[in-house]
């Protein structure tokens, strides 16, 4: 029980405005339960062995419901120390976050009284009225409250980044560059079908690239091999083909000179001296223009040698 029995009849007045306008306005995120005077709507709160019975009790309603914390209202009479010591000091061992309302110009001394006595507080909030309204304003929150506080800022900034990036993707992919006709976006269809296109490149763009790699590869073994082939090959190929044709001119003149001789030697009986010079001179050249062939002995120097 609170140690201030009897509060003036005006001061009575404002504390259950003010637990009746807090009533209103937390309604819409928990569940609320008012204990007014010697009414109590609502049920005690455990704090270690002792069932207190704040002000008001918030209940949360996503998931399972827990105690969220409880609230405490105050007139300009109850900020002192009999109050700190006697209700406030039990509030702060309650399994959650603590709300104290004083009226302006006692924040200090609330701040004060629960700083020497040890309570756990979680924030503590001003009001005045005007007119016929109360204002409300918060003047102190707990470090791992305002921490928290700026954790759930950012990570709601960060949600409206993305779902605002989310918007506006979504906005080109289904604007159109203008189309011919009435229809000025494009259908669901053509976008699904732009969208699978899209993913489908770089597909595409990778095969290509394995594709000419392979057939660089494959053109490569290709000239490897060829060169391979050509420089094995080109030696004995252009050998033959010297003596081939080394062999085919010695063979055309000693028929030549064999012929002339032959003519000559039916109508003097002999052959000139100038035939076998030029049968002679005729091998020599053969034998200079191939050295292939002119280890060989030609068949004309061998006719030579035996009519002589």
């Amino acid at each position: 029980m609170s140690p201030i029995l009897l509060r003036p009849i005006r001061e009575q007045f404002e504390h259950n405005r003010m637990i009746r306008l807090l009533q209103t306005r937390l309604r819409r995120r928990y569940l609320v339960e008012v204990n007014i005077e010697d009414e109590r709507e609502g049920t005690g709160v455990r704090s270690g062995t002792n069932l207190v019975y704040p002000d008001l009790v918030l209940t949360s309603t996503t998931g399972a419901r827990r105690l969220h914390g409880i609230v405490e209202v105050e007139t300009a009479e109850s900020v002192n120390h009999l109050e700190a010591m006697a209700e406030w000091v039990d509030f702060g061992k309650v399994r959650g976050a603590f709300y104290l309302y004083v009226p302006a110009g006692t924040t200090d001394i609330a701040l004060h009284l629960c700083k020497q006595y040890g309570i756990a507080i979680t924030e503590i909030w001003s009001y005045h009225a005007v007119g016929d309204q109360m204002r409300l304003t918060m003047t102190h929150r707990s470090a791992s409250r305002a921490a928290a506080s700026r954790r759930a800022t950012k990570a709601g900034k960060k949600t409206t980044k993305r779902a605002k990036r989310g918007a506006r993707t979504a906005k080109r992919a289904v604007t159109a560059t203008p189309l011919s006709g009435k229809r000025a976006t494009r259908s669901p269809t053509t976008v699904k079908r732009t969208s699978k296109t899209a993913k489908r490149a770089p597909k595409t763009v990778k095969r290509a690239t394995t594709s000419a790699r392979r057939a660089g590869k494959t053109v490569g073994r290709t000239a490897k091999t060829a060169k391979r082939k050509t420089g094995a090959r080109s030696g004995r190929s252009a050998a033959k083909k010297a003596v081939a044709k080394a062999t085919s001119t010695t063979r055309r003149t000693t028929k030549k000179t064999v012929k002339g001789a032959t003519r000559r030697a039916a109508s003097g009986g002999k052959i000139s001296s100038r035939a076998t010079t030029s049968a002679s001179r005729s091998a020599s050249k053969a034998r200079r223009r191939s050295p292939a062939a002119g280890t060989q002995k030609t068949a004309a120097s061998r006719r030579v040698r035996k009519q002589r």
